[in-house]
């Protein structure tokens, strides 16, 4: 049962990184700047655009140089820099891995009710993510929950919480949001696919089998689909259809972390095989 759980929980692991665009672009370089500092143009508030580069330059150098990003967001925050130094050090935090660290900065930076709803609930989603790449579960629910009582109908972060809930092993919370998610949009290939897998968690193959013959309908050879169908596919005896998906994978999504799965899901069938 542990092995059979562990192979769902690889598919979830990064969804929008899955997880909202892995911190590179989320919140964009402005969001939060023009929250602190407003939208005056150049030349009506050279405060407000200096600290408006400041923070841009501040999230260019996490790319390149977290730990002197880091560095620098601190001394920014000690003069005043607040929420954009408090944001630019949680980013800074994600790209030298100190997950939870970063975590407990993006929510704290969430609580002090700067911007707008959506931008709060954009860090709150960021704060969720960098607690799913802790893997603390239950921390991730809290925060994911915070963004939805700010933006409740956004489909991306009910399928984060979704994601939360699998990593606690709580696949029918998974299932509820990832529906909740459907009826806010019901073309989305990669949340039936997600759905499909919590089904296949719950032994209930005939739903998971619908939900994957969806999503190949809206994204014929949908690389993640086809991993998925593979797995539902030799969970039932079907070893021969799971192979032609997997390989199928591989050969329309080469580069991609579906085929990756795929390949080592062939590996180890072959494997099995020469047992």
């Amino acid at each position: 049962m542990a092995k059979f759980v562990q192979t769902i929980a690889d598919f979830w692991r990064c969804g929008k990184c899955r997880m909202r665009t892995c911190f590179a672009a989320i919140i964009t370089v402005c969001n939060l700047a023009n929250a602190a500092y407003g939208a005056s143009p150049p030349g009506r508030n050279d405060e407000a655009l200096g600290g408006r580069n400041r923070y841009e330059r501040c999230l260019e150098l996490t790319r390149r140089n977290a730990e002197e990003a880091l560095n620098k967001a601190a001394v920014w925050e000690a003069s005043g820099g607040d929420g954009p130094a408090n944001h630019c050090a949680a980013l800074a935090l994600v790209a030298l891995r100190r997950y939870r660290e970063a975590a407990i900065r993006l929510d704290q930076l969430g609580h002090a009710s700067i911007g707008s709803a959506q931008q709060r609930a954009d860090v709150f989603g960021q704060a969720g993510n960098a607690w799913l790449l802790a893997r603390r579960g239950a921390d991730a629910t809290a925060s994911f929950s915070s963004a939805l009582a700010l933006s409740p109908r956004d489909p991306d972060l009910l399928a984060d919480r979704a994601r939360a809930a699998a990593l606690l092993g709580d696949w029918k919370a998974a299932d509820s949001d990832l529906s909740a998610a459907l009826k806010i949009d019901d073309n989305r290939a990669d949340l039936l696919v997600l759905r499909a897998s919590a089904r296949r968690a719950l032994r209930r193959q005939a739903d998971a089998r619908a939900d994957l013959e969806l999503a190949l309908r809206i994204l014929p050879n949908y690389p993640e689909a086809l991993v998925e169908r593979g797995a539902l596919k030799l969970e039932s005896g079907d070893a021969t259809g799971a192979w032609a998906d997997w390989q199928l994978a591989v050969s329309r999504a080469s580069g991609t972390a579906a085929a990756a799965t795929a390949q080592q899901r062939l590996d180890a069938l072959l494997h099995a095989k020469k047992k």
